[in-house]
């Protein structure tokens, strides 16, 4: 199946580059990985991730490039885990705008990590709804 087929939806409310990132990285993952399509999409994720961050029920230009958690950083193998989306790495004063768009409530109280946490379960929340609509 061509990767414009497979699109998530949350990407399908993104801006063209990250979705030629997403479609670009899995197909070159699908012929790197032996069609082992789990990977592959893990990958193009990843590469998404990259340059994009998921800000409601879409992705947005990161202000700048790199890896969004410690997760991505240190690979596939790495402990922790993944924080959606999410760019963990930002400075506190992105993730309040971040949280402040989406109307999560105490934000100013919350430490980083708490931030977002709050953002993955404002992002979650954000996208079931674009799906229902």
């Amino acid at each position: 199946m061509p990767a414009r087929d497979e699109i998530p939806s949350t990407l399908k409310r993104s801006p063209k580059h990250a979705q030629e990132i997403f479609e670009k990285t899995l197909d070159s993952a699908r012929e790197t990985y032996d069609g082992d399509g789990e990977r592959a999409r893990r990958t193009a994720f990843a590469a998404v991730k990259h340059e994009y961050e998921k800000v409601g029920d879409h992705w947005e230009e990161k202000e700048s490039s790199g890896p969004s958690d410690r997760k991505a950083a240190g690979g596939v193998d790495s402990p922790g885990r993944t924080e959606e989306g999410v760019d963990a790495n930002a400075t506190k004063e992105h993730l309040l705008q971040v949280a402040r768009r989406l109307d999560v409530h105490g934000r100013s109280t919350m430490t980083k990590d708490e931030l977002v946490e709050a953002i993955k379960k404002a992002n979650r929340r954000e996208t079931a709804r674009a799906r229902r609509s």
